[in-house]
């Protein structure tokens, strides 16, 4: 065989009308003669996920029976009294970081206090202290996520995205003089300038795969019922007839999971124009009633996304403060944010329990998914960096001690996983993730009130 180096452009995509799509990493990208780790250089992806109101673990009856951080450090950890449980088959990929505080969430001022729903959320990322206003003035830091975005989202057609499951400008009103977006963005460009999130998974598709050039175009589309890929049939074929054996399988995978989603996409707007009752009314019509099939859709946004180098960081909020929905599969019938304000009562706060476990019970999709999608001589779980956690502790008293906090995935090598890091009382939740940063390639000396960068791959207390 001549080696020739003649390939397929990594940024080479398959055009129609209103569609723009990205193609997954194929054989025929590398140039002949090139190994496959000179092409993965600088491609970790991160994905940074809040979930609210803390957990069960975080109370003293919590800690005492491990229903957050289990008891051992170090690797051999037993994950079964825990809401990390889970995560069990996924433990090589797993990070615990316990013990870690989150301090600028709390009230520094007498005019602050209660307010901690309020600013939490702002708090997560940037570890940053919110200012307290309701004008135009708002300022915290820039987000963990950002930070990275400035590097990595360089070569990607989308620097970032932004994703979350609740409504936004809803959380019973933003009150104690806060600003709404403190409450609804996770994700910060500068310290002045949040960044919305996108709730719809249609949104988040049109986005991805540039469908219609104007909403009319697209919605004119949605009427014909027709897939994107009916119009890129012959941009497919083109390529197809140039590809390999291995390469042709890749891409009818790859756009077959594409289609995949466009159909329960679909599916959900048939089901939400039908005319029967809602039980999120006031959802667009794109958004699934359903909060698990909510998540999966957007997880599964985030795999494709992925798996096409269109972006290679997302921020991602799944719940929102003082949100009271009822997650019945969980087991639990309480309201979320009720259910968090268990009064320390221990069959109370073993029932909250059972809603983190549940919201945890969520990864394992991603995680499989992202496990299943090659990534050069590896697969996309191997290059991530997931962070999984809460700006809150024990959300009965409203307090930041103890938050709950995990790191998935291998991030390129540069995380071990399998291991349990308990940290002394009073460390600050930026000290792990300065460490994250650092095994990002991102070289700076601190990140919001930390003190150190935590190692992620030694368990020690000192």
């Amino acid at each position: 065989m001549i080696l020739t180096k003649k390939h397929v452009s990594r940024r080479a995509v398959l055009k129609g009308m209103g569609v723009t799509m990205a193609l997954p990493m194929l054989d025929a990208m590398v140039p002949a003669g090139t190994a496959w780790a000179r092409v993965q250089q600088a491609k970790t992806r991160l994905v940074t996920i809040e979930m609210v109101h803390g957990s069960a673990g975080s109370t003293a009856y919590g800690v005492k029976k491990h229903l957050w951080a289990p008891a051992a450090a170090g690797t051999g950890f037993d994950l079964s009294p825990t809401s990390l449980k889970p995560l069990e088959a996924y433990r090589d990929y797993l990070t615990i970081v316990s013990n870690t505080d989150v301090r600028n969430a709390e009230a520094f001022a007498p005019s602050e206090i209660g307010a901690d729903h309020f600013r939490s959320a702002a708090v997560f990322l940037t570890q940053a202290k919110p200012r307290q206003t309701q004008g135009s003035d708002v300022h915290a830091g820039i987000s963990l996520d950002q930070i990275y975005a400035r590097q990595a989202g360089q070569d990607t057609p989308i620097p970032s995205m932004q994703l979350c499951i609740e409504n936004i400008d809803q959380a019973g009103g933003c009150s104690y003089n806060y600003s709404c977006v403190y409450t609804d963005s996770i994700s910060w460009a500068s310290p002045n300038d949040p960044l919305p999130m996108i709730r719809d998974p249609r949104v988040v598709f049109d986005q991805l795969f540039g469908v219609g050039a104007t909403p009319e175009a697209r919605a004119i589309r949605r009427q014909r019922d027709r897939s994107i890929l009916d119009f890129i049939t012959e941009s497919v074929a083109d390529l197809s007839s140039g590809l390999g054996v291995a390469d042709r399988q890749r891409l009818a995978a790859y756009l077959e999971d594409v289609r995949e989603i466009e159909r329960r996409i679909q599916k959900v707007e048939a089901h939400n124009t039908s005319g029967e009752a809602r039980e999120l009314p006031e959802a667009p019509i794109g958004v699934p009633d359903s909060f698990e099939e909510h998540v999966k859709l957007m997880f599964d946004l985030q795999v494709v996304a992925f798996a096409s180098d269109l972006t290679r960081v997302f921020a991602f909020k799944m719940s929102r403060d003082v949100s009271n929905r009822v997650f019945a599969a969980s087991g639990s019938t309480a309201p979320f944010h009720t259910g968090s304000h268990h009064l320390e009562r221990e069959d109370r706060i073993e029932d909250f329990q059972k809603i983190n476990t549940y919201h945890v019970g969520m990864l394992p999709y991603f995680l499989e998914k992202l496990k299943n999608t090659p990534d050069g001589e590896s697969n996309v779980l191997e290059n991530s960096l997931i962070v999984y956690g809460s700006p809150m502790g024990n959300s009965n008293t409203h307090n930041h001690k103890r938050c709950p906090l995990i790191v998935l995935g291998h991030a390129g090598g540069r995380l071990k996983g399998n291991i349990h890091i308990p940290t002394e009382d009073g460390t600050p939740m930026a000290n792990p993730m300065l460490g994250m940063l650092h095994a990002l390639d991102i070289e700076q000396e601190s990140f919001g009130d930390s003190t150190r960068a935590l190692d992620l791959n030694e368990a020690r207390t000192s």
